[in-house]
């Protein structure tokens, strides 16, 4: 991989020239910083190994930190995550109940969740789900762990390495805890379901020597069902209990006549999906007396989660004993079915001698997919000081992620077994009587069992400080060395192997890679007003090869109420585990056929990986500017203006174009997805959808803020309103710039929050507010269907009873508003839920106990 403008290559070769600098510098006695700067405290924050004296960097970053998530009444991390503005895409969760195998992730920009690097206390958190996942399970961090969550909205691939192409999300635990903590939280929606309960403790000694924080968490949520919200509509699948044979149903009298009904698919599903979870987690801090600091954190969280779904449709197709074979010979077949003597002449048998039989399987039951997942993760550290220049601080660090999962898929069936019954008891099966098929069902259903994991080794070290002074400060540095390995399997059920089930067949998947990384950071102020921060990394793969990836980041002090700022970066980010050896997977998507000839609006498309991937390219700029005027104490104005821009990217094309693009008469599209076409006709079981490195993705948009500190009428107010404005978001050539999809998600040009706090002494009131701008249906070119916006209200008070208790209580989606219909292009009941709330009023409350 290389990126080589002349821009870059101008500025790589900086970079290179300031890192030899920095170690020349580091070990050469130069003059050391002013006195009076000694007993500054530095810190390291998101963004910047170099350790400084203040938040402000080149690149935006939003904290969200604990008080303001137990005002919202949130028990999950992505819930707190995608109600921000910059947030978009289709970012899985609790309301996810088609696919997701109960994990939670975040999607910042809209890029992906495999673009967005997740950090716990600044090292990276271990990709975690169902097996060889690309994306880290946000159930797997409890909430009550958590002390703030830093949001930096920029490409940081020269200091984090892959992944972080979008940005990165920093989630800091609380440390330096003292004393007892326990919460109790729980809430439930205005129509009485859907309970979510939260017990937390926290337990924390501070020492002469260091501080010791444990805790654990415990939640449990429960079920939200279709069919229980009088706005989701019925329905209509071409799988129907009592089966089809060629589209046309049995009657009791032994006639067949067409398909003229569907099956009501929702009176079985969820919208909100159950998890239990249970968590341990534990800090420390331990300073030896040679003034080494030990410092480590330790977590474990298992997942019980569950979904559920429609029985299964079968599809399959059975011979017809003495039908004509497609070279026009009639052969006598041993498995085979007698043509029933009132199925019409009009259903005729397909060039093989055979028939279509579709069946909801309502015998056998709802399908229960369940997962057990176990996500382990220590961090260990030994970190100190060298008496050299100025002092420089030194970090030895080691991190090991493990997650292990069971998942299961109850009231399965097994496809072969299905055909084999039918061959030999076609009588019982085509009456269309679901009591005549009962005493088969233990011979055709069975449990669907899969294992899967993820391990991460990480090893890293890096030395950071300041080199000299010059006249308008000390340039600080930071220079590193990382190693990590990175491993991920999943073993399907046997059944699904062998192509046997009802559901979509695949393949296993296993591979590792490995990746040595040198970093180097350097902060320069170039006069009083101006700082300049740059940062240069090599990462070298076993997989793909090399990567170089720099930052060029400028902060001027134009006056004192006004900062100016803008960050050039590129990053890169490396094909996992899943990508490189996933094993092909059978994709059920939600598609419109242009020729009209697919009787169901999913069809099944198979995904293929490809170990030969190379990783993807990306650049990134961001221009902004805060202003804090001086005579008004308290208010600042933030806008920022971002633009990302992927090459070679890994990603599936867009199968519902090359569908019109075939129709169209593009042979190459029909070719790429194995599309079959004679004629006006076409042929879609062989449509493939496989992995590559040409994709693009350009996006830009500009975020603002506006924050206000004051006191009035008695109380200290807080006002925070976050704005993004999306100007752009073409990916492979289709744009998708205020539009919304249930395979792709949503990109709205608006989305707003609003918060508001009022204060006291003794309680607090907050009300917040959550806007998505209205979008475009994407179906096709020709279709323009207008989704309207909408907005949700949120109010919640705290109060405190006493320097021990203190209780909340709220409401979410105070006017209880529906979710809005995508019609056609829905993802679950007939709405995307990743987008929408869909579980309607919610009532919270919690009570806060310390000791």
């Amino acid at each position: 991989m290389a990126m080589e403008s002349s821009v870059s290559k101008a500025v790589r070769q900086s970079l290179i020239y300031s890192s030899i600098t920095a170690v020349a510098l580091s070990t050469g006695g130069f003059a050391v910083a002013a006195e009076e700067g000694a007993d500054v405290e530095r810190i390291e924050v998101t963004g910047s190994r170099i350790k400084r004296a203040d938040m402000e960097t080149a690149s935006p970053v939003t904290v969200i930190d604990a008080s303001s998530i137990k005002a919202e009444g949130y028990t999950s991390i992505d819930e707190v995550l995608q109600n921000q503005p910059a947030m978009a895409g289709l970012a899985v969760g609790s309301t996810t109940n088609n696919g997701a195998d109960g994990v939670a992730q975040v999607d910042l920009r809209g890029m992906g969740a495999n673009r967005t690097l997740v950090l716990l206390n600044g090292r990276r958190m271990v990709n975690s789900g169902s097996g060889a996942d690309s994306a880290v399970d946000l159930n797997a961090i409890p909430v009550a762990m958590i002390q703030r969550i830093e949001v930096l909205k920029d490409g940081a691939s020269a200091v984090y390495g892959s992944d972080a192409i979008a940005g990165v999300v920093n989630i800091i635990t609380k440390r330096d805890f003292e004393g007892f903590n326990i919460d109790i939280a729980g809430d439930m929606t205005g129509d009485s379901d859907g309970e979510n309960i939260e017990f937390s403790g926290l337990y924390g000694a501070n020492t002469e020597k260091g501080n010791y924080t444990v805790g654990f968490s415990y939640t449990d949520r429960r079920t939200v069902s279709q069919a229980d919200r009088d706005w989701v509509e019925p329905g209509a699948s071409s799988f129907v209990p009592g089966g089809t044979l060629g589209g046309y149903v049995p009657n009791a009298d032994g006639s067949w006549s067409e398909r003229d009904f569907g099956y009501d698919y929702t009176e079985t599903s969820y919208l909100q999906t159950p998890s239990t979870k249970y968590s341990l987690f534990a800090n420390m801090v331990h300073e030896f007396d040679n003034e080494v600091v030990f410092t480590a954190d330790a977590l474990y969280t298992r997942r019980e989660s569950k979904q559920q779904m429609a029985p299964q449709p079968a599809n399959v197709m059975l011979n017809v004993c003495g039908e004509a074979d497609s070279d026009g010979v009639v052969h006598v077949k041993p498995n085979c079915i007698d043509r029933p003597a009132g199925l019409p002449a009009a259903v005729e048998v397909d060039d093989e001698g055979r028939l279509n039989y579709r069946r909801r399987m309502v015998e056998v039951g709802p399908r229960i997919f369940e997962q057990e997942t176990d996500t382990m993760r220590v961090s260990a550290a030994l970190a100190g000081y060298l008496d050299i220049n100025t002092g420089m601080d030194w970090e030895l660090s080691y991190t090991y992620g493990r997650n292990r999962a069971d998942t299961y898929v109850r009231n399965s069936v097994n496809a072969a077994n299905l055909i084999d019954s039918i061959y030999q008891n076609s009588a019982d099966w085509f009456t269309g009587n679901p009591d005549d098929i009962a005493q088969y069902v233990d011979d055709i259903s069975y449990l669907e069992d899969s294992t899967g994991g993820n391990d991460q080794h990480v090893v890293a070290g890096v030395l950071s400080g300041e080199l000299f002074e010059l006249s308008a400060g000390a340039i600080g540095f930071a220079i590193g060395a990382e190693y990590r390995f990175e491993e991920g399997y999943f073993t399907p059920d046997p059944v699904i192997q062998a192509g046997e089930g009802t559901a979509s067949q695949q393949d296993p998947t296993d591979g590792d890679y490995d990746v040595i990384s040198l970093y180097q950071e350097i902060s320069i102020p170039f006069t009083e007003k101006l700082l300049g921060e740059f940062a240069l990394r090599y990462d070298e793969y076993s997989t793909f090869g090399k990567a170089t990836t720099w930052k060029v980041g400028l902060t001027y002090e134009a006056t004192d109420d006004l900062m100016l700022r803008t960050v050039v970066a590129t990053g890169f980010r490396a094909p996992n585990v899943s990508e490189l050896f996933g094993g092909n997977v059978g994709s059920y998507e939600y598609l419109t056929d242009p020729w009209g000839e697919s009787p169901d609006p999913q069809i099944l498309v198979n995904w293929t990986s490809d170990p030969d991937l190379d990783a993807e390219e990306s650049e990134s700029f961001t221009l902004g500017a805060v202003y804090s005027p001086s005579a008004i104490d308290g208010l600042s104005f933030t806008v920022d203006y971002w633009a990302f821009k992927i090459d070679d990217a890994i990603a599936r094309r867009d199968v519902q174009q090359g569908l019109y693009d075939c129709k169209a008469g593009d042979t190459a599209a029909c070719e790429t997805f194995n599309i079959i076409v004679n004629g006006d006709s076409r042929d879609l079981t062989g449509l493939t959808n496989a992995l590559t490195n040409v994709g693009t993705q350009d996006t830009s948009g500009i975020d603002f803020n506006v924050f206000y500190q004051f006191e009035g009428l008695g109380l200290e107010w807080s006002v925070n309103n976050d704005l993004t404005h999306l100007l752009e978001f073409e990916q492979d050539g289709n744009d998708y710039t205020g539009k919304i999809s249930g395979v792709y998600g949503a990109y709205a040009e608006w989305k707003n929050q609003l918060s508001v706090t009022a204060s006291h002494d003794d309680y607090s009131f907050t009300y917040s507010n959550r806007y998505i701008g209205s979008m475009d249906n994407y179906r096709s070119e020709t279709v323009s269907e207008k989704i309207d916006s909408i907005m949700y209200h949120n109010v919640s008070g705290t109060f405190f009873i006493n320097d021990n208790f203190s209780t909340t209580l709220g409401i979410r989606n105070l006017t209880d508003e529906d979710p809005l219909m995508i019609p056609y292009n829905s993802k679950d009941a007939g709405t995307i839920p990743e987008v929408y709330e869909t579980i309607g009023r919610v009532y919270f409350a919690s009570v806060n106990m310390q000791f």
